[in-house]
C-alpha cells in the first residue's frame, strides 16, 4: 500500500467516524441510509483504492506522500486544541452539545495547517469548509438548537466532506501530502 493510499484511507476513516458517531441523533429512517452510504464510501476507498487503479490511482512522483515532522506538528497542535477546548466546553461552559462543533472547527483548522505543511492549496478549501461547519455547529449550540441540528451540520456534513475529498476519481487526493523535492523543483 502506498502512502497516498494510506492518506486516502485515513481521510475516509475519519469521514466514516464523523458520520457514524453523529447519525444516531437523527431518526432511524434518516440515520440508517446515511450510515450505510458512509460505510459504502469507506469500503470503496479501502477496497478499490488498494488495487492501484480506480479511486486511489497508481502512485506517481507527484502523489508520493510524506508524513514527516511538519505533519506531526500539525497533529500535535490539533490534539492540544481539541483537548483544551473540550475541557472548557465540558467543565467551564457545561455545554456538551457544543463539543461536535468544536471538534469540526479544530479539524478544519488542522487541514489548513496541513495545506501549508504539504503545499496542498486544495486542503485550504476542505479545511475552511469543515471549519465553517464547526462554527455553524457552535452557533447552533449557543442558540439552543436541537442536538440533531448541531450534529448534522458539524458532524455528518464534515464526514461526507472528508469522504468526498478522497472519493474523487481521476484527481489527485487533496488529503494526501506531496513529498517535497529537495532540488527546489515543485512536486
Amino acid at each position: 500500500m502506498t502512502k497516498d493510499q494510506t492518506g486516502r484511507i485515513i481521510g475516509a476513516a475519519f469521514g466514516l467516524v464523523f458520520v457514524q458517531a453523529n447519525a444516531g441523533s437523527l431518526p432511524t429512517a434518516v440515520a440508517m441510509p446515511l450510515r450505510l452510504l458512509s460505510l459504502a464510501a469507506f469500503l470503496w476507498v479501502t477496497v478499490l483504492g488498494r488495487r492501484g487503479s480506480g479511486v486511489a490511482g497508481t502512485a506517481t512522483p507527484a502523489s508520493r506522500t510524506r508524513f514527516g515532522r511538519s505533519y506531526w506538528y500539525v497533529v500535535a497542535a490539533e490534539v492540544l486544541g481539541l483537548v483544551a477546548g473540550l475541557v472548557v466546553i465540558a467543565r467551564v461552559l457545561q455545554a456538551p452539545q457544543a463539543a461536535v462543533g468544536w471538534i469540526a472547527l479544530v479539524v478544519g483548522v488542522h487541514f489548513s495547517g496541513l495545506a501549508v505543511a504539504w503545499r496542498r492549496p486544495a486542503l485550504h478549501v476542505l479545511g475552511a469548509s469543515i471549519a465553517a461547519c464547526g462554527a455553524a455547529g457552535l452557533a447552533l449550540a449557543a442558540l439552543g438548537a436541537p442536538v440533531a441540528a448541531g450534529r448534522t451540520v458539524a458532524g455528518i456534513l464534515p464526514g461526507f466532506l472528508l469522504l468526498a475529498s478522497v472519493l474523487r476519481p481521476g484527481r489527485e487526493d487533496p488529503a494526501a501530502p506531496v513529498e517535497r523535492v529537495r532540488s527546489g523543483t515543485p512536486a
